[in-house]
């Protein structure tokens, strides 16, 4: 699996964590091997450029997904694809001052959103109460696991 982060923001994040975070997370949804993710962290300016651009929103967001070769979830019987899955950008200064609205900590929000933003890549979405319920649960499931690996 490759997970290649670029830290364009200019504030300082633990890089190694998310690139570790993304590659649990994609090991634990069954995505192949070969397949290839990258993080871009953007500064602000940037983020709101591509909200509106490609969203239509005004301003900056924390995270945004651009899935490449729409890559699922195998079922227990198939074998998972290989592909580009795609890029999670990061707004570090949002994810930063949003933290402690969200009751975390700056690096438990960034992990928070990569999660998000990998499982956008990968077909979840949260647009239906059932489709919020799916996702949201899947993602508090995994960043259970990973902590639980992680404090190992």
């Amino acid at each position: 699996m490759t997970v290649d982060i670029n830290n364009e923001s200019g504030y300082e994040v633990d890089e190694t964590g998310l690139v570790s975070l993304a590659t649990f997370v994609l090991d634990q949804l069954r995505i192949h091997p070969m397949a290839e993710l990258s993080v871009v962290l953007v500064d602000e300016a940037t983020m709101s450029a591509y909200h509106e651009k490609y969203m239509n929103e005004p301003g900056p967001t924390d995270v945004l997904s651009f899935p490449m070769d729409e890559l699922r979830p195998p079922s227990d019987d198939e074998e998972p694809p290989a592909g580009l899955l795609g890029d999670v950008v990061l707004c570090p200064t949002i994810t930063s001052a949003q933290a402690a609205e969200h009751g975390r900590k700056p690096d438990e929000e960034a992990e928070y959103l990569l999660v998000h933003g990998i499982l956008h890549l990968v077909g979840f979405d949260h647009g239906t109460p059932e489709e919020k319920d799916e996702m949201f649960g899947l993602k508090d499931r995994l960043l259970a696991a990973w902590a639980q690996q992680r404090d190992r």
